[in-house]
């Protein structure tokens, strides 16, 4: 089969978005699948054109925008010969909050009449109807044939709740290798050990307003008063604009002592720090799915998050770890798993020895029946 992605963002920038399509595309590309990636991104080594990275095809179709913004301004005059050139069995695009290229592709691969599978790595908020309404008017979703999936359950119900008619919204979540995180390496204390030690608490963010790194931190304050006389610390990794203002909080609070911003970690020190930690705390409100923290349980941690997002899809509450309706409810959790070792240790237990749902044999195959399912769409469409 010949697959084709489109994304705004693809290595060597790093994010969410960018790590998975990458990881996608190399998993396909080593089970014999053709793959092919269409992104405004510039490489390392080639800035516009093509590359081949581990056996993916990296065709950067890119425009000279201030600060390498992965931006073209006539991405579907691009793509549009592309895609006749290439004839790919089913074309996958990744929409992120803003992702103009991949409305491109989209409108690009609608014109050419080819299978399409559109997935969003976002939640839609209050603005999502209106989007829907921009995306369903542009590239017409009934009469194309185009195929909607979301990473999480959330995300998929938000969307079918922005549409004025029904709308099916499958479900192709990111995925984790475990052996990438070795959760094996853990070291579960006895009761007895993790009474004497400090609960080390660990987050992991970009520092920016929309990850909730402040919030965060007030969390951990309330959770401290609650868990009155209990040891705890935190190590939030990330970097991001917002960093000085932190420090500043955390000084002016009095947690300088307890509370560390790592900056930006290489993944071999990401690892060790979620294997040297006892709980992954994971603020934002707006997680489609949870990448981080999917890999922090991967370590074997308990995950601590809200209940309204993509989390959910691998957090069950009491069993991985502990979600909570609000900020409140997540100071309780975390001051309950500061106190309650038996707790924590069980939930570490659970999570080292049994592997996550969203391991990439699985999530492979949730792909490719979901172009099965994109493929039957437009053909029913057409025929």
């Amino acid at each position: 089969m010949k697959v084709a992605h489109i994304s705004d963002c693809y290595m060597p920038r790093l994010g969410g978005i960018e790590v998975q399509v990458t990881e996608l595309s190399r998993r396909q590309a080593a089970t014999g699948l053709d793959v092919t990636v269409f992104t405004a991104t510039p490489g390392e080594q080639v800035r516009n054109g093509v590359e081949v990275l581990d056996g993916v095809t990296v065709n950067r179709v890119t425009a000279r925008m201030p600060f390498d913004m992965p931006v073209h301004p006539r991405t579907t005059a691009h793509l549009v010969p592309l895609l006749e050139e290439l004839e790919p069995d089913i074309v996958q695009v990744h929409l992120g909050v803003v992702s103009p290229f991949a409305w491109g592709g989209i409108r690009s691969a609608v014109r050419v009449g080819l299978p399409t599978l559109v997935t969003v790595h976002c939640v839609w908020g209050q603005a999502a109807k209106a989007s829907y309404g921009f995306a369903d008017h542009l590239v017409k979703w009934s009469e194309s044939g185009v195929q909607l999936s979301a990473v999480s359950t959330v995300a998929a119900e938000r969307i079918e709740a922005a549409s004025d008619h029904p709308v099916t919204v499958l479900v192709v979540p990111n995925g984790v290798d475990p052996r990438d995180w070795n959760a094996r390496g853990r070291h579960i204390p006895t009761p007895e050990q993790a009474a004497a030690a400090p609960v080390r608490f660990v987050a992991a963010m970009r520092l920016a307003p929309r990850k909730r790194a402040t919030p965060l931190l007030r969390m951990f304050l309330a959770a401290r008063e609650l868990a009155a006389g209990r040891e705890m610390t935190l190590h939030i990794a990330g970097d991001g604009p917002h960093r000085a203002r932190l420090q500043r909080w955390i000084d002016s609070h009095g947690l300088a002592d307890v509370v560390t911003l790592t900056g930006r970690l290489s993944r071999p020190d990401l690892q060790q720090l979620y294997l040297d930690s006892d709980v992954f705390i994971q603020p934002s409100i707006k997680e489609s799915f949870g990448l981080a923290a999917l890999e922090a349980r991967a370590t074997g941690l308990p995950i601590v998050a809200r209940s309204q997002t993509g989390l959910t899809e691998f957090v069950n509450s009491g069993v991985e770890g502990l979600l909570a309706d609000d900020d409140q409810g997540m100071a309780k959790a975390i001051a309950r798993l500061a106190v309650d070792d038996e707790l924590r240790i069980q939930m570490q237990r659970h999570n080292t020895d049994v592997p996550p749902e969203q391991v990439w044999s699985n999530v492979l195959e949730t792909v490719s029946a979901a172009y099965g399912t994109a493929i039957d769409r437009l053909a029913q469409r057409t025929g």
